[in-house]
């Protein structure tokens, strides 16, 4: 136990590492990283843990962000005491969504998410939410500065913050999916009817599953809203729903550690793939895809897991 537990500590060491000489854009995009690593580890936990495919967390993440920004813009509410409420109102809805996952599985599940999230952008420009949502213009929202006085910028203060809030949610769903619920999960998405036979509630699982998931997403949605410092519905199309799915499938699906190594790609490879290839940088972010499927089948953390055991 203690070399694993030695592990997490360094790598959490390097990870405070960035704000004594990293830019402020490099500072933000690392905060990216993080809020992302949050919203894969959501996705994860009810599709590669679970068993739904789930191509509909992007709304989830929405609505995290603009509860967020509708509370600091409208009532001057501090951006850590967003949180809370944004992580509540995401599992609410995702339990609301969950409902007809019990009926539907598979690719009528993925189809019924994915229309949700392409029907977000939609609602959140209707015209009688433009006096809550701002319409097509969206909302601006101050970035925070340092508090107690402390001599960091509000780049970095905003990237160990949302560290901090990762790492405490990693734990959290670390010990989850490590205990008597998580294998149960895991029972369903493997076996369903021999873990119904077991007496596990199938219903009573998958419902509490995808409000654990959404509640996490909605909590990344609103540490990149406070980052970004603005929403808008434009920001949360669909392609961010299929983003955040590539970023897990890269990972490893059924792998805490891999949502890290997901969001890394989300976020870097296609600003690489840009260097590449000015005139064509969808096709350089798509042969790098395709090349991590086939290299990777089980993403980064089913490398780890070969090596580990070589």
């Amino acid at each position: 136990m203690r070399a694993p537990l030695l592990i997490i500590a360094l790598l959490l060491a390097a990870a405070v590492l960035p704000p004594i000489f990293a830019s402020g854009y490099q500072l933000f995009q690392l905060t990216l990283v993080a809020a992302y690593a949050v919203a894969i580890l959501g996705l994860n936990l009810v599709t590669g843990f679970n068993g739904q495919v789930s191509l509909g967390h992007g709304a989830f993440f929405a609505v995290g962000s603009y509860v967020t920004a509708i509370l600091m813009d409208r009532w001057d509410v501090p951006y850590w005491a967003t949180l809370p409420p944004a992580a509540l109102i995401c599992a609410a809805l995702g339990f609301l969504i969950g409902l007809p996952a019990l009926r539907l599985g598979g690719l009528y599940l993925a189809l019924t998410t994915l229309a949700l999230a392409a029907a977000t952008p939609q609602i959140l420009k209707y015209r009688l939410l433009e006096s809550w949502t701002g319409g097509v213009q969206g909302i601006v929202i101050l970035k925070p500065d340092a508090p107690f006085g402390l001599k960091l910028s509000g780049d970095a203060w905003l990237y160990l913050f949302t560290l901090a809030v990762a790492t405490l949610l990693f734990a959290l769903t670390a010990n989850l999916v490590r205990g008597r619920i998580g294998r149960a999960m895991i029972a369903i998405r493997d076996q369903p009817l021999a873990a119904e036979a077991m007496g596990i509630d199938l219903a009573m699982f998958k419902t509490r599953t995808f409000a654990v998931s959404a509640m996490l997403t909605g909590v990344a949605g609103s540490l990149a809203a406070v980052a970004i410092g603005f929403v808008s519905p434009d920001s949360f199309s669909a392609a961010l729903s299929i983003t955040f799915f590539v970023g897990m499938v890269v990972g490893g699906g059924a792998s805490i550690a891999g949502a890290v190594f997901g969001a890394a790609f989300i976020q870097f490879v296609p600003n690489i793939a840009d260097q590449v290839s000015k005139s064509a940088p969808g096709a350089v972010y798509g042969v790098i895809l395709i090349a991590c499927i086939f290299l990777l089948p089980q993403g980064v953390a089913g490398l780890l897991r070969h090596t580990k055991r070589a």
